[in-house]
């Protein structure tokens, strides 16, 4: 079975038929052809595929495309501007280190969006509770959850210095 649905994609709206069966990633990937949004698991447990969809943070190979039908769609396509301009939070995870192999960073950035937009000024444990359904293999988290305060209102403490001990400085004390 088949049906229409009609929804807004990353800001354009579309009407288009859809399988009763798809799911919003096969949507995202096999029909629209936007590649942004990685498939990992394919059972909700990696983050890899977030989308935001009326404002929330979800996993697209749980989500029906069905479901899209009245709704706003964004995938991580969606975030840069239409001369290529990049959003502030895909600028931080470049500028901060948070993407390595880059296979988990849209889902990653996709999270993140859906925070600060709904907390533009999120702690760093709001940040770790917001992308905790989002798996990473290389990073450690840490560049990541600095790329999302450094755009949320809580910006990063600064470098703490640390002193290596040495015979000069053992003296000292």
């Amino acid at each position: 079975m088949a049906r229409e649905v009609s929804f807004v994609f990353n800001g354009n709206p579309m009407k288009m038929t859809v399988g009763d069966h798809w799911t919003l990633l096969h949507l995202i990937r096999e029909e629209l052809g936007y590649l942004g949004t990685k498939e990992g698991c394919g059972s909700g447990e990696c983050g890899a595929c977030t989308v935001i969809v009326d404002g929330e943070a979800v996993n697209s190979c749980l989500f029906l495309a069905a479901e899209i039908d009245g709704r706003e769609l964004l995938t991580i396509e969606g975030l840069a501007v239409g001369d290529g301009t990049l959003h502030p939070l895909q600028k931080a995870f470049i500028e901060n280190g948070g993407i390595q192999c880059g296979f988990c960073s849209p889902g990653m950035i996709m999270a993140g969006k859906a925070l600060l937009d709904e907390n533009p000024n999120a702690t760093e444990e709001e940040i770790k509770e917001a992308i905790a359904g989002n798996l990473c293999r290389c990073t450690g988290y840490v560049q990541i959850i600095e790329s999302i305060k450094s755009v949320s209102g809580h910006q990063t403490e600064e470098p703490r210095v640390i002193a290596w001990k040495t015979e000069e400085n053992d003296r000292d004390a």
